[in-house]
C-alpha cells in the first residue's frame, strides 16, 4: 500500500512517516501543496491513501481535497489538523476527507484509522491477497499457506520484502521490468541502485521456498519477473 503524506512540520512528517513505514506501507512525504499536486493530478492511482495537513504551504489540504474530488478521484484522504471545532470537521469532511484526525494524536489511533479507511473501501485494497496456495494477509502483516488439518505456515518478511510481493500479487501473471518494481516500491526520491530489485527478489524466494512456493517468482533474464499463478501447486 503506498501513501502519499503531506505535511509541512518536519517533527510530525519524521514520526508518521517512520511509523507506517514500520507498518510496512510505502510512504511518499512531501511538505508542501503544490508540489503534493504535481504528485497527483496524473498519479492518483499509484497511492490507495493520501494524508493530508490542513495548513500547508502552496495549496491547502482542503484546497487538494476539492481538486481531486472534482477530478471524481476514489483516493481515500485522512486530513491533519489542529482545528478541532465542529464547523472546521464539516467543512473538511464536505471538501471531500473521508476522515479527520486531531492534532495531537497518538500512533493507535492513527493506525486504526487507517485500517477503518481500508475496510470501508475493499474494493481499493482487500484486506487479503491470494495467489495459488499463498496468501498475503494485511490485517497481521504475514505471508502464509495453508498447511495441513488447517494450520498456517507463516514466513516473516522484511518490510521491503513484504512490499514486494505485495506488489507482484497485484499483478499475478504479469511481467513487471525492474524500473517498474523500483519505481512502485521505493520512494519518491530514493537514491537508486543498479541491482537493488535482483537482490531483493533473491532474498524473498529464498523466504518463499521454506513454504515450497519458490517457483511462483519467475525471473525473464533481460525482460523482468512474474508472479506465476499457475505454478505447480
Amino acid at each position: 500500500m503506498r501513501v502519499l503524506l503531506v505535511e509541512d512540520e518536519t517533527d510530525l512528517g519524521e514520526a508518521i512517516k517512520r511509523i507506517l513505514t514500520q507498518e510496512k506501507y510505502i510512504v511518499d512525504w512531501v511538505q508542501n501543496g503544490d508540489e503534493a499536486w504535481s504528485y497527483l493530478q496524473n498519479k492518483w492511482t499509484d497511492y490507495t491513501l493520501a494524508i493530508f495537513d490542513w495548513l500547508l504551504p502552496g495549496l491547502s489540504g482542503i484546497e487538494l481535497c476539492r481538486r481531486l474530488r472534482t477530478k471524481n478521484c476514489p483516493l481515500l484522504i485522512l486530513m491533519l489538523t489542529a482545528k478541532d471545532q465542529l464547523e472546521d470537521k464539516v467543512e473538511g469532511l464536505d471538501a471531500g476527507a473521508d476522515d479527520y484526525l486531531v492534532k495531537p494524536f497518538r500512533r493507535a489511533e492513527l493506525l486504526a484509522r487507517i485500517r477503518a479507511l481500508q475496510r470501508r473501501s475493499p474494493q481499493l485494497h482487500p484486506q487479503r491477497l491470494q495467489v495459488n496456495r499463498l496468501t498475503l494477509d494485511y490485517g497481521t502483516r504475514t505471508v502464509y499457506v495453508e498447511a495441513h488439518f488447517g494450520q498456517q505456515q507463516v514466513i516473516t518478511l522484511t518490510t521491503k520484502e513484504f512490499q514486494l510481493l505485495e506488489y507482484l500479487m497485484e499483478h499475478p501473471n504479469q511481467i513487471l521490468k525492474s524500473e517498474q518494481i523500483r519505481n512502485q516500491i521505493w520512494e519518491i526520491g530514493a537514491e537508486p541502485v543498479s541491482n537493488v530489485v535482483a537482490a531483493q527478489i533473491r532474498l524473498l524466494r529464498r523466504k518463499l521456498e521454506t513454504l515450497n512456493c519458490g517457483e511462483l517468482i519467475e525471473t525473464l533474464h533481460g525482460v523482468g519477473y512474474r508472479l506465476n499463478s499457475h505454478a505447480a501447486k
